[in-house]
């Protein structure tokens, strides 16, 4: 899959472990980030413990807000396939302190 969308190389790093299933993952991220789903607060862990290496996007289709925003076809495992969008917030360490995502409407 093309990343090259993805002008943020924090977030395309990030993006590249989700994808293949790499724990490198939470390298990325502090140590407890806020995460929201579907605009309902989720524990990041226990999300990304079932998450990683069973859910990946399959496509990118859109990236906005200087490469912290992306768009594209998710594979979410039992749940099926659909649009979502994985929101970025990265503080001034460079580390990603929240992530909110969830079905996208694009």
């Amino acid at each position: 899959m093309d990343l090259s969308k993805i002008s943020n190389e924090t977030v395309k790093q990030a993006i590249n472990a989700l994808q293949s299933g790499d724990k490198n993952w939470y390298t990325f991220f502090t140590e407890n980030p806020i995460m929201t789903d579907d605009g309902n607060k989720a524990d990041f862990r226990n999300f990304f413990a079932k998450a990683l290496g069973n859910e990946k996007f399959l496509t990118i289709d859109k990236v906005e807000n200087d490469g912290k925003e992306v768009y594209g076809n998710f594979k979410a495992g039992q749940w099926g396939t659909f649009k979502v969008f994985f929101k970025f917030h990265q503080n001034t360490e460079g580390k990603f302190d929240r992530l909110d995502i969830g079905q996208a409407k694009y």
